[in-house]
């Protein structure tokens, strides 16, 4: 069992203020002291230990001291004057956890707001605190003693350490309380464990651990500390790896990020190489804008470059921007004066044909108007609205030409109409006359059909060439007759035919005799050839005597 504690005339001899709870306050207290039994915190700005506390409030109870307990342990708590680094107990006024201020970074434009700094209606919901197994009483015996003036003494292996006094409480309330306080180092242990699983910025957790190497190494706490040493020296090599994975998962995203950068610069920069007349404007410009959102988007999202990096990669997308819109601007002031002047040009072919347009020489008006077109297609273009307005003004003017060059041309066909039936007939009497068989005679009714041709007069424009292309195939007919009378009846050829009919006569003759020579000599050979020789000059003698009896 432990020795009493000290009463309250213990504490006024010392000169300490007295708060000697009530009958029913100590009920409560030995009733929260219970083993297994985790007191409640009396602090109003508390909460209790079973709530979930939210993401800031788990943040600030591993970067500060405990205060649920400290809050509970009685306004009187000091130490013996002979003890007076024991008596004080850290952060006991703290009472709530306050947010951290924001950083100055954080309070700059433009940049977004750290998860630390986001407002909690938007925050996503904090993951449960873990929860720790309250120590045994029994266990946490063998690492303490109570003194006889009340004093409990940490067992730290073979040194004892005294840890303080609470007044007005037993032996074992007092040990629980201590206790307590190292199950609170306990949970911050397992809550570091959680923010390094969760992924929080290790600067934030080396606080932590800093902050829980101070508590254990003061030691105000009952439990076993060389437990919580050998835990400490493992979060400190977890911290260590976790430190070294952080850096290269920034190093990765810094890399991801200059790579991303320099695909903009790089893309921006082919834009600004690529000469005026090849580039597409419109597109370019759209995708030039969207170079730089995206340049924004990754400065502001993206993780930090180093400021040479940076600032060598923003003078080249700069620069590349500028090049962009020099080159944009003097490709648009050229085009500019080209359209002016093809305006100019182009007013005055319109001027020119607004004169024509009234004209009734059709003829040649209408070679002017061809003229004018040839023109059209060598002056230079203006730009796609000021050009379709100018052709559709110069397209009126020819309009009016032609329109009414078809209005007198349709009249003309109406007065027409009727050579085209007389014409018709004049072929359809020529081709009854075809084969001309009878030279004379069918030169003789050419002539007649010609004569009637003429006096039918013009038809229709459309039936011009029609009507030409039949009669001229009347006159190809009997020019054709008159050619194979004359090779019929040509003295030369017939002179010609004779003389090789002639020759050809004799030499049948010579074949015949010696045909007759070999035949009696009996030579085989020469029999053959002179037969083969002989039939060859007999058909050319028939082809010959047929061309002959034509002549005749």
């Amino acid at each position: 069992m432990w020795p009493g504690l000290p009463g309250a005339s213990v504490l006024s001899r010392l000169g300490l203020p007295c708060s000697c709870p009530s009958r029913p306050a100590r009920a409560r207290q030995r009733e929260r002291a219970r083993p297994g039994r985790v007191p409640a915190v009396t602090t109003e700005n508390q909460k209790s230990d079973d709530q979930q506390p939210t993401a800031d409030a788990a943040e600030a109870q591993v970067e500060s001291a405990p205060t649920t307990d400290a809050a509970q342990a009685p306004a009187g708590h000091q130490a013996e004057p002979a003890a007076p680094e024991v008596e004080k107990a850290p952060e006991v006024e703290k009472t709530e956890a306050k947010p951290a201020a924001p950083s100055p970074a954080a309070m700059k434009p433009g940049r977004p707001a750290t998860p630390a700094a986001a407002a909690p209606a938007t925050a996503k919901p904090a993951a449960p605190a873990p929860t720790v197994e309250p120590t045994d009483p029994a266990t946490a015996a063998q690492f303490a003693r109570v003194t006889e003036d009340g004093h409990v003494v940490l067992l730290d292996g073979q040194e004892e350490h005294t840890v303080g006094q609470v007044p007005d409480a037993t032996a074992e309330e007092a040990v629980a309380y201590f206790v307590r306080k190292y199950d609170d180092v306990r949970a911050q242990m397992a809550l570091f464990e959680q923010r390094i699983a969760a992924g929080a910025p290790s600067s934030e957790l080396q606080k932590a651990l800093n902050q829980m190497k101070a508590t254990v190494q003061e030691r105000q706490m009952v439990g076993d500390i060389n437990a919580l040493r050998t835990r400490l020296a493992a979060l400190e090599t977890l911290l260590g790896d976790y430190r070294a994975a952080e850096a290269e998962a920034r190093q990765a995203a810094q890399a991801e990020q200059l790579a991303a950068r320099e695909a903009i610069v790089a893309e921006a920069e082919e834009f600004a190489a690529t000469p005026a007349e090849r580039m597409p404007w419109k597109k370019a410009s759209k995708r030039m804008a969207e170079l730089f959102d995206e340049w924004k988007a990754a400065q502001k999202t993206g993780p930090r470059l180093s400021k040479s990096v940076e600032d060598g990669l923003w003078k080249r997308f700069r620069g590349a921007r500028t090049q962009f819109d020099k080159t944009r601007r003097a490709h648009f002031s050229r085009l500019d004066a080209r359209s002016a002047e093809a305006k100019q040009v182009k007013e005055r072919l319109i001027a020119r044909a607004e004169e024509l347009s009234s004209s009734t020489d059709w003829g040649v008006t209408t070679g002017k108007y061809r003229d004018l077109m040839s023109e059209w297609k060598a002056a230079p273009r203006a730009s796609r609205k000021e050009d379709d307005a100018l052709w559709a003004r110069f397209r009126a003017a020819q309009d009016v030409f032609f329109t009414a060059r078809n209005e007198a041309n349709a009249e003309i066909d109406r007065e027409y109409g009727a050579n085209l039936k007389v014409k018709e007939q004049i072929l359809a009497d020529g081709r009854k006359l075809l084969p001309f068989t009878d030279v004379k005679a069918g030169r003789a009714a050419l002539n007649e059909l010609r004569g009637r041709w003429e006096e039918a007069g013009r038809v229709p424009r459309g039936d011009v060439r029609r009507m030409e292309a039949g009669f001229r195939e009347l006159e190809d007919a009997l020019k054709q007759a008159e050619n194979e009378h004359w090779r019929r009846t040509d003295p030369e050829t017939k002179a010609r035919t004779n003389s090789a009919l002639t020759q050809l006569e004799e030499t049948i003759a010579g074949l015949e005799a010696e045909l007759e020579e070999a035949k009696a000599a009996g030579d085989e050979k020469k029999i053959a050839q002179a037969q083969e020789a002989l039939d060859a000059r007999l058909q050319w003698k028939k082809a010959l005597e047929a061309s002959a009896a034509d002549l005749a």
